[in-house]
């Protein structure tokens, strides 16, 4: 295999492992990730691991800090707001698109995933919370024609998943999920766009709320 390949493969198989050793909180906020340990953990050398966290920095979930290499990030109501924000605004516009062009492929595809989601919810699989919400919103905007806004919402959606699984923990958030999910579903089988989009606009707007009163205590 090609060294700049395999590195580019190994790179990718780090960051994947990495992203959902901090999604499940095994590296908490402010743990420094250090390249040397991690590469020798991992079996390789500095240079897909060096990579893997330059991803992850893409991402949001580290922060490269001068003197202390690679940092994982808080939890952050700045964030929140601001990818919260920038999902109502870009996902609406991309359900919109999407629903009149949807096929009964895709309509059965959705109802297959949410039960995949329900049963995920049922068994307290929580690494699988964040995974499903974000493959069910992307499932809906499928054949919107705006693939540059599809690759923004896919990136904003890896962002949030650990907010996602954070917001999930309670029964009445993730029966208020299950619901809205059914919901969407069903409007995008009735080809009933606008009321899809109000419903979309509330279902991340309850979820930023309940992000907004988890991590304000946090800050105090």
């Amino acid at each position: 295999m090609d060294t700049a390949l395999k590195n580019r493969t190994l790179s990718a198989a780090i960051a994947d492992r990495l992203r959902q050793e901090i999604l499940g909180g095994v590296h908490g906020a402010g743990v420094q990730l250090r390249q040397d340990a991690l590469a020798k953990a991992y079996g390789v050398s500095r240079i897909p691991v060096r990579e893997a966290l330059f991803q992850l920095e893409g991402e949001g979930l580290v922060q490269m800090v001068p003197h202390k290499g690679a940092v994982v990030t808080g939890l952050s109501p700045d964030e929140v707001r601001d990818v919260f924000d920038l999902r109502t605004l870009l996902e609406v516009r991309l359900l919109a698109q999407s629903i009149p062009a949807l096929t009964e492929d895709d309509l059965a595809a959705l109802d297959a995933l949410q039960k995949t989601f329900s049963d995920a919810i049922a068994r307290h699989d929580r690494p699988q919370w964040g995974m499903l919400n974000a493959q069910l919103h992307l499932l809906m905007y499928r054949r919107a024609p705006l693939p540059r806004t599809m690759a923004i919402v896919a990136a904003l959606l890896q962002t949030s998943e650990r907010y996602t699984r954070l917001q999930l923990v309670t029964k009445s958030a993730w029966e208020r999920a299950e619901r809205e999910h059914n919901e969407l579903i069903e409007l995008c089988r009735a080809r009933n766009a606008p009321a899809a989009c109000d419903l979309l606009k509330r279902h991340i707007a309850i979820v930023r709320s309940d992000l907004e009163a988890l991590i304000a205590p946090r800050k105090r």
